[in-house]
């Protein structure tokens, strides 16, 4: 028999499904991206066809194996990574009730508010480390029973999209920890589902899958899908954890003190701790990644999404002209914001054009500029929107920072990374050393380390650190951070006066459509 040199990931995600082979140092040897379209018929509403995502899943083990000519018995496993917060309900049959309810489904605001209103949300918050948001699985749960009560007397399962494709291939729901951590039904001082998260609901724990670790493996892969991608069906497939926990380890930022900063459409700050810890004020996520491994953090909604709106709506021309020299438009964006001193000469922007998670957690947040004069330019406008970008992430860091001590370093990744201005805008202002690490698809690595550890091919998960180079390093610049020390404060405590006029200008804007506005389109 060949030595088996090669693992799989399999990242299950909001718009696609990555597939990535990996040879056991870490190095990206066949890519797969399949993705699916996101369902919103009526407002609030963000779903996905299991179906579709299950056969994403088939297609791109089937590509990775086609591609890379490995044969099937040099992999060792396939292990996975799956966004979190999704739900679907399953019927006596075995059948989906529903289409996947995911974490961008905003239905369930009415009874996160109850749950806030009443206090039990800060109960099963301090049980669960699962901000009380219409995200979670458990208050959609209880939308469901309310809006839709026969639909969620027929279910007998209440289980996640990876649930779901593992049911496919091995006829068991099972859950590993850290997906079960984010459906807010899960005690993460028990490491057990919470009785008073089912009380609340009115489930039972046979109702929802068995809980394992994220190193559980399944064998026995049924064999009509083993032939279909040319793995063998006693391959070892280890459940993994969930894409933000795994992104911190693919990147390397699992050791006390390094923060993970990812900007791309949206954004995230974690750190890793070594127990599980809850924020007094609820505004952050403690999601499970081993027993002595715990990710805190916070997901922003505006990231590079914010950046593409300066864009299309204030350089509408230089992305013409952009188009027409084949040339980057962000790249010609970044060198006119360049130009400009750190501060944008007193130019301050709140990114929230599309509500925000953490920090505010405010659904009804809008964007704004404030301190424009004459003498600002869009040149002022486009460097404001990226520091607004960064103050906001700096914001979930404080947070952090009261719960897990402040941090030492950074490993950032996401599209911003491309920037080299934005990266040191990084570095000034958080008044941290920045690298970015050179890691491919962070959150699949994250998952095939796993899966190593399970296997035995590795001791411990620190062995990432020789998996992961360091493509640039940035160091604060002390004339910068200066400027920076002065403005965010102001820019902080506006945030703070906003918030009380969110609501009000929200429902002007729901009262008062804008007939021409549109969604702009991906690139």
């Amino acid at each position: 028999m060949k030595q088996m040199k090669y693992m799989i990931g399999v990242d299950l995600g909001t718009t696609s499904t990555k597939v990535v082979l990996f040879d056991l140092k870490g190095k990206s040897i066949a890519y797969a991206n399949n993705p699916y379209p996101l369902y919103q018929e009526t407002p609030d509403m963000a779903e996905e066809d299991p179906e579709e995502i299950f056969d994403a899943v088939i297609s791109g083990l089937t590509e990775v194996m086609r591609k890379s000519r490995v044969a099937a018995d040099q992999i060792s496993g396939v292990s996975f990574s799956s966004a979190m917060h999704s739900l679907i309900l399953m019927d006596q049959n075995d059948q989906p009730l529903t289409r996947v309810i995911t974490w961008a489904d905003n239905r369930a605001s009415r009874e996160a508010e109850e749950l806030k209103e009443n206090g039990l949300g800060a109960k099963l918050y301090a049980r669960t480390g699962v901000p009380t948001r219409p995200m979670s699985p458990m208050v959609k749960l209880l939308w469901l029973k309310k809006d839709q009560p026969e639909l969620f007397k027929k279910a007998k399962h209440f289980i996640g999209i990876k649930d779901y494709v593992l049911f496919r291939l091995y006829g068991k729901y099972v859950q590993d920890y850290s997906l079960a951590n984010a459906t807010g039904l899960f005690n993460i001082f028990e490491k057990d589902w919470d009785s008073l998260a089912l009380e609340t609901v009115g489930i039972s724990r046979e109702q929802l899958p068995e809980l394992v670790t994220p190193e559980e493996q399944l064998v026995g892969m049924d064999r009509s899908y083993a032939e279909v991608t040319g793995i063998n069906p006693d391959t070892p497939f280890i459940l993994g954890a969930s894409d933000g926990t795994l992104s911190n380890l693919g990147v390397n930022a699992i050791d006390p003190g390094v923060l993970a900063v990812t900007i791309g459409t949206s954004g995230a700050v974690r750190v890793v701790v070594d127990h599980p810890v809850v924020d007094p004020r609820g505004r952050l996520f403690t999601y499970y990644l081993d027993d002595n491994k715990w990710v805190v953090g916070g997901p922003v909604n505006n990231g590079g999404i914010v950046f593409r709106w300066v864009r299309d709506q204030l350089f509408s021309p230089e992305k013409i002209t952009a188009e027409q020299m084949q040339v980057n438009s962000y790249e010609i964006l970044t060198d006119i914001a360049a130009k400009i001193p750190a501060g944008a000469d007193g130019l301050l922007f709140h990114p929230y054009l599309g509500g925000e998670r953490a920090p505010i957690w405010d659904a009804n947040a809008r964007g704004s500029f404030f301190g424009l004069t004459r003498q600002h330019t869009r040149a002022h406008m486009v460097r404001a929107a990226l520091e607004g970008i960064v103050y906001n992430l700096y914001m979930v860091m404080l947070m952090i920072e009261g719960v897990a001590g402040k941090p030492k370093s950074i490993q950032a990744t996401g599209g911003f990374a491309r920037s080299e201005l934005w990266r040191q805008m990084l570095a000034d202002i958080f008044e941290q050393d920045v690298s970015i690490p050179e890691s491919f698809e962070s959150s699949a690595l994250g998952a095939v380390v796993i899966g190593m550890k399970s296997l035995g091919i590795i001791d411990d998960l620190s062995a990432v650190k020789s998996m992961v180079g360091v493509t640039h390093q940035h160091h604060p610049n002390q004339e910068n951070f200066g400027v920076y020390r002065e403005l965010l404060p102001i820019w902080i405590r506006l945030t703070d006066e906003l918030a009380g006029e969110y609501d009000s200008i929200a429902d002007f804007q729901r009262k008062h459509p804008n007939p021409h506005a549109r969604i702009a389109e991906e690139d």
